[in-house]
């Protein structure tokens, strides 16, 4: 990783709800954005922030969320997500992270990341893979 990996970076996306990203099970009038949709934005968000100061063939992955989803966004509203990143120890990063539609805040919480080794990690898992098949 690049010295530039510091606290307090940010990094902010905004898009468009659309339908994949929201609940069914309620009807057309209650499709709204869907928790799992918005633990995936924010880890793509902060994947995203953290790829431009990392080094050729690392990557990081996703080690813990804690968030509260506090306000349902409606199919077709924009959403921007914030991301900050709070701290950085070793190869872990932990993020804030604040997210709001067009007339409220809709999260709030942290997701930390680790930054791994592509190649190693590949390595890893296929010896994992191995074991599973013995096993």
């Amino acid at each position: 990783m690049k010295t530039t990996l510091t606290p307090g970076l940010e990094h902010s996306v905004t898009f468009d709800v659309t339908r994949e990203q929201t609940i069914d099970f309620m009807g057309e009038q209650a499709r709204v954005y869907a928790t799992p949709m918005l633990v995936r934005d924010i880890e793509v968000a902060c994947r995203n922030l953290l790829l431009q100061h990392l080094d050729p063939g690392e990557d990081s992955v996703g080690t813990r969320v804690a968030i509260d989803h506090i306000a349902a966004t409606l199919l077709g509203m924009p959403v921007t997500l914030t991301v900050r990143i709070q701290a950085v120890e070793g190869r872990a990063v932990v993020f804030e992270v604040d997210g709001r539609d067009a007339v409220e805040p809709i999260v709030r919480g942290q997701h930390a990341r680790f930054i791994v080794d592509v190649a190693k990690t590949a390595q890893r898992l296929a010896a994992k893979a191995r074991k599973a098949k013995e096993g």
